[in-house]
This record gives structure tokens, sequence and C-alpha cells, in this order.
């Protein structure tokens, strides 16, 4: 019964973490602030919703194949997302808050997203 509640648990905290990155994918104004969104929805909500399911399936094969998805998730994320950061920097996407911007103060700041 414990269990069973902690499945739940877990599977409602996945499925309202992906609801609100997908808010933000809405919301977010450039391509790597919704990048960022779009990563959140798989590491927090799908990996949470996968222990949720681990808890509900208990020890059998089909625990073994959730974890090896969840493993899978846990690779290719970062890998495709950096992809397609690395895309978006080459078509020269700039981003509208660029995390250099404290850095205006120093005498040889030079924006790196500025195309010259």
């Amino acid at each position: 019964m414990v269990v069973h509640i902690l499945s739940l648990i877990f599977i409602s905290l996945g499925c309202g973490v992906m609801a609100i990155a997908a808010l933000g994918l809405y919301r977010f104004p450039d391509v790597y602030m919704r990048l960022h969104a779009s990563t959140k929805i798989n590491t927090g909500g799908a990996m949470s919703i996968f222990v949720g399911l681990m808890l509900r399936t208990g020890l059998d094969i089909l625990m073994v194949k959730i974890l090896l998805l969840m493993i899978l998730v846990f690779i290719l994320t970062p890998v495709v997302s950096h992809a397609i950061a690395r895309s978006a920097h080459l078509q020269g996407k700039i981003p509208l808050v660029p995390f250099l911007s404290h850095c205006k103060e120093r005498k040889n700041f030079e924006n790196p997203w500025r195309k010259k």
C-alpha cells in the first residue's frame, strides 16, 4: 500500500514538473531558454515518472527495462541539448539576456554574441 502511494506521488510530481516545463517552453523568448525548459522535462519529469513506474511494477523484467530507459534518457538528454545549442549558436542565434552582462563594468569587455 505504501509503495503504491509513493508511486503515485512520484508520477504526480513528474507530471507536474512536465506541465510547468511545458509552460516554460511556451513562455520563454529565445532558443536557449526554451532549451533549458525542455531539458527539465526530460530530467525532472520523465525521471520522476520512471521512478514511480519502477515502484509500481515491483521486481520484474519490466523494472529492468524502465531502468535501461532511464539510463538512456539520462545519457542522451545532455548530448541532444548540446547539439541543439551548438546548432543555434552556429546559426547566429543571440540570447536575449546574455549571461555575461555583469562583465560590462570591466575595461576590455567584448560581447561574444555581437556580430562584427
